[in-house]
């Protein structure tokens, strides 16, 4: 079952950095708000859509410790390091035969922009996978709410302002004015995300007998 590979990843993911955990967990959270209310064709690609949000940052396991750890900025060496994450993410999964195209996709391109100015392969607009381009933005947005050692969060009010002017440059803008609809209250409180439960109720995690 890829439940079991995903569950793994999540307890790695833990033991070397909670604070990352925490975040993935919240933007899984968010993911699961947004398609209950903008519900994605397939029921199999809502929840890869989920899944992929839960472990889009799984990469930073390979992160030196001093880096994910830093409470100042990052020098230019360690955010090279860093901007590694969303490759190694890609390996780890398919070294745990997690091989799902939307995950995959979620996990090694939540980085890239509308504009093409991202990372790792500077994809451009339609060529981003969508479920990662949808990713992107919720990923941005609990960061920027996010209390960090070097700055302090923004309100909910500030980080959709932002969103709002990065819509068509950092990140589509037809899902920007989607997730910008979402209640507030459900913004700032997602509700906590049952992934067992998840597991339970879909097929993406179960892989057919040969």
């Amino acid at each position: 079952m890829m439940w079991n590979a995903i569950n793994r990843l999540l307890i790695r993911l833990s033991d070397k950095d909670r604070e990352t955990l925490e975040h993935v967990l919240r933007v899984g959270a968010l993911a699961h708000c947004w398609t209950s209310l903008y519900s994605l064709p397939e029921e199999e690609e809502q929840q890869a859509f989920i899944i992929g949000c839960c472990i889009h940052d799984v990469g930073k396991i390979m992160i030196d410790d001093f880096i994910l750890q830093k409470t100042s900025k990052l020098d230019r060496n360690e955010w090279d390091s860093m901007r590694t994450h969303p490759e190694w993410g890609e390996k780890l999964l398919i070294s745990e035969r997690i091989t799902d195209e939307r995950v995959l996709g979620i996990v090694k391109h939540h980085h890239e922009r509308w504009d093409g100015r991202g990372y790792p392969l500077g994809l451009r607009g339609n060529d981003i996978p969508v479920l990662a381009r949808m990713c992107s933005i919720i990923d941005a947005f609990d960061a920027m709410i996010s209390d960090r050692p070097y700055k302090k969060g923004m309100t909910v009010e500030q980080a959709k302002e932002e969103l709002a002017v990065q819509s068509g440059i950092q990140f589509d803008h037809y899902y920007v004015r989607q997730f910008l609809s979402l209640p507030d209250p459900l913004l700032r409180n997602p509700l906590p995300l049952g992934l067992e439960r998840l597991a339970a109720e879909g097929t993406l995690f179960y892989v057919p007998s040969s």
